[in-house]
């Protein structure tokens, strides 16, 4: 009996183990994602919609890419977002995929990651995050994400 019950206590704790970080790194970038299909996309998207684009670039493994994640999806964020912008999430690997687009929009990868740029609708490049601004957003509360997105919204 003593091993059964200790079996069931092994069990239910790989699997809440499991069901915690599954929670905790959820799909934000595709791997299999073209992003410059996306972007592409976006713009015409952004056209027709009148907003400006976010392009995230980031990584799933990374924390506080996440964290950005979670707080672009809570309120007030997600209402700014979905009123004012389009977003694209640019996967970046290990800092080995779509380093092209990190450079064409200027993010300089080695600064860490999230790492965001804001585009007009028809696709200029606005602004892009020059010294890691988010790079440690596990510190940051979901304000200087208000902030940010109610300074560059259309």
């Amino acid at each position: 009996m003593f091993r059964t019950a200790r079996n069931t206590v092994a069990a239910l704790v790989v699997l809440t183990a499991a069901v915690f970080a599954s929670a905790q790194s959820r799909i934000i970038y595709s791997a299999t994602a073209d992003a410059h299909a996306d972007i592409a996309q976006a713009i015409r998207t952004a056209t027709r919609e009148h907003k400006r684009i976010i392009l995230d670039f980031g990584g799933n493994w990374c924390g506080d890419c996440q964290v950005l994640d979670i707080y672009m999806h809570q309120s007030p964020n997600s209402e700014i977002v979905a009123q004012h912008f389009v977003v694209v999430h640019v996967d970046v690997g290990r800092f080995d995929k779509n380093l092209d687009l990190a450079q064409k929009y200027n993010i300089p990868l080695k600064r860490g990651v999230p790492a965001l740029a804001v585009l007009s609708a028809r696709g200029k490049l606005l602004y892009s995050q020059q010294h890691g601004e988010f790079e440690d957003m596990r510190h940051l509360d979901s304000a200087s994400l208000t902030t940010f997105l109610n300074k560059w919204k259309s």
